[in-house]
């Protein structure tokens, strides 16, 4: 299917439960201006009773946040809580008939063992739902009713080496993947937390769980293998910086034979055609995160390959746009066959 499509003049309703952390407040801007969503319900918790306007004056909006009792009126449900409390909303909205997104990570992985593993939390066996990265599952996203938006992590990681995982390419091996990925603060969310204060991170950088972190099984099941099986060593190296939005990837790949740097472009230009998956860009030029914030776009930039297979990647990436509120409109917008830059287009 192509990545655009004629304007659909239909509107949809949609509501968001979570809607007033950092990544529901992007939804919020985003489904405000979107031309076939008209925003119904803001669903909120520990924020119910308060306006949009008194949390975030710049949206200028003045739906008031309420408590979310398991009501069903909309056609299209955005979740975006914390980890764990999406696992009892999502199936009766499901069951409803419902279109569901779900920005958290309680759906995403396969492996009941993995998730108890790295979320420390319980879940059943078929709490698991389609993956919502449309540039490698496109198909499955449009036949879905029910989708896993991808952690931000993850998302700036996968499509940094995806193409090197691609059937077509049987020649390529990876050996081994170490990535170093710097986030900013609002990754961490909107709660408040003394470590992530201006005192505590104004000129710094901290690195944090090291080997441990959440987003390396769906990393790991997203390229084809599992964190307890893998079919290569991967390292990843977590890092939050004194910026309020964007990641920030280092991916130092080992193949098991080189491959120049004209040929691997080549390989990423064929795996991302600019019209069939039009918020990823493979550029030339090394890329920063000024150069992709407030916006839906992942770049990517081949930086070095050496004779002895070793290969280096940069990519950037919004964490709250392409790492989380952008990529969910995305995939409504792919399971509602609205034209998949509709609403994205800044």
């Amino acid at each position: 299917m192509a990545a655009l499509v004629p304007e659909s003049s239909t509107k949809y309703s949609v509501s968001i439960i979570g809607a007033s952390g950092y990544s529901g407040a992007e939804l919020t801007r985003l489904l405000l201006l979107h031309p076939n969503v008209e925003l119904q319900e803001l669903y909120a918790f520990s924020q119910a009773g308060k306006r949009v306007s008194e949390l975030y004056p710049l949206l200028s909006c003045d739906k008031l946040y309420k408590p979310y009792s398991g009501e069903t009126e909309s056609d299209v449900y955005f979740l975006a809580l914390p980890h764990g409390e999406a696992l009892q909303l999502v199936p009766p909205l499901v069951e409803a008939g419902k279109t569901v997104i779900d920005l958290s990570g309680d759906f995403r992985l396969k492996s009941v063992i993995e998730h108890e593993q790295f979320y420390k939390q319980t879940k059943s066996s078929d709490s698991v739902m389609t993956y919502g990265m449309a540039e490698l599952f496109r198909d499955e996203i449009i036949k879905a009713k029910a989708i896993s938006n991808p952690g931000c992590f993850a998302t700036s990681i996968i499509l940094g080496v995806a193409p090197l995982f691609s059937s077509n390419e049987g020649g390529i091996k990876v050996r081994a993947i170490n990535c170093t990925s710097t986030s900013g603060i609002s990754g961490a969310g909107r709660s408040s937390k003394t470590e992530l204060s201006f005192s505590e991170m104004s000129e710094n950088v901290r690195a944090y769980k090291v080997g441990v972190h959440q987003h390396i099984p769906e990393i790991m099941q997203a390229l084809g293998t599992s964190a307890s099986n893998p079919s290569f060593d991967f390292t990843f190296t977590p890092m939050i910086g004194s910026l309020v939005r964007g990641i920030y990837s280092i991916l130092n790949v080992q193949l098991e034979s080189s491959l120049d740097v004209e040929r691997i472009k080549v390989l990423y230009h064929r795996f991302y055609p600019k019209k069939r998956t039009p918020f990823v860009r493979v550029r030339d030029a090394m890329t920063e995160v000024r150069h992709v914030a407030h916006t839906n776009f992942c770049d990517i930039h081949i930086a070095h390959a050496t004779a002895t297979g070793s290969l280096v990647i940069v990519t950037a990436i919004d964490n709250l746009l392409k790492g989380a509120a952008g990529q969910a409109v995305q995939n409504m917008n792919l399971m509602l066959d609205l034209g998949e830059t509709t609403g994205l287009s800044f």
